[in-house]
């Protein structure tokens, strides 16, 4: 066996606890974000002994930075096998969110009775209606039952919106959560299940040897039979080395959030949305950047407005805080899901909708890295093999 970890650290308290000493894993999930978080999550499930290994709290987390939604419209235009992997997980997650409340006692907060993408002016209404055609024409895509509906049809439903509204998209199936309490019910499940997680262990090695992987951390070396590699942008690195390509384009975006108001906003929208805690979040923004050390206020200045354009009384909130987090975007925005042909065992996931897909990746894939191979449909919808010679040469085939 190799030298073991010199701790295991609580995954509630995260406290080093030098007294017990574990080296050996069926299953290590490198990243810990809300991605690895339900794989892992997935698998304990399973019975599987599974070991997350995590940047911690100092990492720039894109769990941190999303905006909540669990979201089916205008996802998949180019990729119509998206948009039904999409339609899946939005169907799955009252699945999810009844688990992680029966097992960890903390609501998420799911609500999903539709949502709307709106539109300001004609000539917005005018590209909405032909995005909305568009989806609806690709051979293979999932039915989500996406519509137009005019402003007065809209405002049945949201009858604060303001005069400049001329309507907008509305798909049954989309929703949102509390992402963060989504990301501690996850964390905190693991302590049910007996997955070890530690924090400020970011991998920096990974190879093959015995039928088993050798992952160094600064804290010492862990092995474990098959690994998912699920650490956002950090895959691009980690990929190579074991035989898999994971080409990001990591984007930047900012989120303002208000004061707590009256209820108002019965359904979330693309770029506005009403917490269950009444604050009002507001967020569109992408940047191809990877510094969020300060906000851009010209950016916020643009979403606030549109904002209050779409539901004026906004204009008399107070902003209570803002602040810019790098995203994980895979290098066309749709995910990769791989398995490497020269490593055995070792697989990769990488998304840019880490909450929309969480059911998707507790259920579906973590089932699947059990099990030892990913679905062949799958791979053949979202494999890197698709960004062509340099995909191919490095992903697995069937």
């Amino acid at each position: 066996m190799s030298k073991a970890f010199s701790s295991e650290v609580d995954a509630g308290s995260r406290k080093e606890n030098a007294s017990k000493q574990k080296s050996d894993y069926d299953v290590a999930v490198v990243g810990g974000g809300l991605l690895g978080s339900a794989i892992a999550w997935g698998l304990g499930r399973l019975g599987k002994s599974v070991a997350v290994l995590d940047e911690g709290d100092i990492t720039k987390r894109a769990s941190r930075a999303n905006f909540a939604l669990v979201w089916v419209q205008s996802k998949g235009l180019g990729m119509p096998a998206y948009t039904v992997w999409t339609v899946q997980a939005s169907q799955a997650w009252g699945r999810l969110a009844e688990e992680l409340k029966q097992q960890t006692g903390l609501d998420v907060s799911l609500q999903q009775n539709g949502g709307f993408h709106l539109t300001l002016g004609e000539e917005e209404f005018g590209q909405r209606t032909e995005l909305v055609k568009r989806m609806h024409n690709q051979a293979g895509a999932a039915d989500y039952k996406m519509e137009m509906l005019s402003a007065s049809e809209v405002k049945k439903s949201l009858p604060l919106i303001g005069p400049e509204v001329s309507g907008g998209s509305y798909c049954p199936l989309d929703g949102h959560v509390n992402s963060l309490r989504t990301f501690r019910a996850f964390h905190t499940g693991f302590r049910a299940f007996g997955i070890d997680y530690f924090p400020e262990r970011p991998v920096s090695a990974i190879s093959r040897s015995g039928g088993e992987f050798r992952l160094t951390t600064p804290k010492g070396e862990l092995r474990a039979a098959k690994i998912v590699l699920a650490a956002g942008n950090a895959n691009q690195t980690l990929a190579p080395m074991v035989g898999l390509y994971a080409p990001m384009g990591p984007t930047r975006g900012q989120i303002v959030v208000t004061e707590r108001t009256m209820p108002f906003l019965p359904h979330p929208l693309t770029t506005i949305r009403q917490t269950d805690e009444g604050t009002v979040m507001i967020g569109d923004s992408k940047e191809d950047e990877l510094d969020d050390r300060a906000l851009k206020h010209s950016i916020s200045a643009v979403m606030t407005d549109r904002a209050q354009r779409m539901f004026p009384h906004l204009a008399r909130l107070n902003v209570v805080r803002s602040w810019a987090g790098i995203r994980v975007m895979p290098q066309d925005g749709f995910p990769i899901y791989d398995q490497s042909k020269t490593h055995p065992g070792a697989f990769v996931a990488c998304c840019h909708s880490g909450v929309t897909l969480a059911s998707n990746h507790a259920f579906e894939i973590a089932r699947m890295v059990a099990q030892g191979a990913l679905e062949p449909e799958l791979v053949g919808a979202f494999s890197a093999s698709r960004f062509g010679a340099a995909g191919a040469a490095n992903n697995s085939g069937y």
